[in-house]
């Protein structure tokens, strides 16, 4: 408290307090470094770059902010839901840090009029907002510390705009949204179950591994085969996020959409009827018609004999 007394003097003297001011209705304190929490609003699309000429992105705090959500959003639900099993425990922070719930949050919290990007850009996409939500995470850990960012998120987040019971209790098919997303981007997605086992108390244990283009992209354990495919969706659907995975993806979809040896052979091209039909009438006569042909010029040959001799 004494701190944000302390800060709000500071602010006084500051030529820049209306983006501190914009911060601190956000986050509910001061911020210590702006810089930090104005690159979390940079979309790589911005082409905003350094004094050194370096581009200036939130991608780097987006990776940051990312596993410090995961962090505190699982400290969170384990601490809420006590005796719950690891399998459910998981599902239900995947609920909240989730695309969508991240988008949501974004915008309620007003992230999406705050961020830079360029309008001719085709990346500015449905996970924009998302995006910018963790790299905001991660701009609050690097300023304020874990504690500081733990509190903003049980406070400003989960406290006002989600309901844990009750996102604990939806149902999300990440399997549904992985076949959706692969038919979108004409991408193969297969379901393999890579190994079956028992618990210590006797209980079948599923695991299954989700492969796109061929490559792995997740695995899931579950009591049944359906828990476990879903498990895996749910890792791959994280996956294709990754660009260099899925830069990987599209080299392997190339490949298997290059013909084969045996399908670049030289064939030659088929020739009309009329054109097969020209050099064999010009050229080439069949033994029938050449006989029918040498019978006739016999013929003639012999009625030509008999008029000399009749003249």
């Amino acid at each position: 408290m004494l701190r944000n007394q302390i800060d709000k003097i500071r602010l006084l003297f500051r030529k820049d307090r209306e983006s501190y001011l914009c911060f601190y209705r956000i986050l509910g304190f001061y911020p210590h470094n702006i810089q930090i929490y104005e690159q979390a609003l940079l979309h790589k699309s911005s082409a905003v770059r350094s004094e050194k000429g370096r581009p200036l992105n939130n991608e780097r705090l987006e990776f940051l902010g990312d596993a410090i959500l995961d962090a505190i959003v699982g400290d969170i639900v384990y601490k809420r839901f006590e005796g719950k099993r690891e399998g459910f425990l998981t599902n239900t922070r995947s609920k909240i840090v989730q695309r969508e719930t991240l988008n949501k949050l974004a915008v309620e919290i007003g992230l999406d009029k705050l961020i830079k990007y360029s309008t001719r850009s085709s990346s500015h996409n449905s996970y924009m907002y998302g995006n910018a939500f963790e790299a905001f995470i991660g701009a609050i850990y690097l300023d304020q510390g874990y504690e500081r960012c733990k509190q903003f998120m049980e406070q400003r987040i989960i406290n006002r705009y989600i309901d844990l019971d009750k996102i604990s209790r939806k149902e999300v098919n990440f399997k549904s949204k992985l076949i959706e997303w692969s038919q979108k981007n004409k991408m193969e997605v297969s379901f393999e179950l890579i190994e079956q086992f028992l618990d210590h108390d006797s209980n079948p244990v599923f695991q299954t591994e989700v492969r796109i283009e061929g490559l792995p992209a997740g695995t899931g354990t579950g009591y049944s085969k359906k828990e476990s495919q879903q498990n895996a969706a749910q890792m791959a659907i994280k996956k294709v996020k990754d660009q260099t995975f899925m830069d990987t993806v599209n080299e392997a979809k190339l490949q298997h959409s290059m013909p084969s040896e045996m399908d670049t052979e030289l064939v030659e091209p088929e020739l009309t009827e009329s054109e097969a039909m020209e050099p064999d009438t010009l050229e080439t006569k069949t033994p029938e018609v050449e006989t029918a042909a040498n019978e006739v010029e016999t013929t003639v040959n012999e009625v030509e004999a008999t008029e000399t001799e009749k003249a």
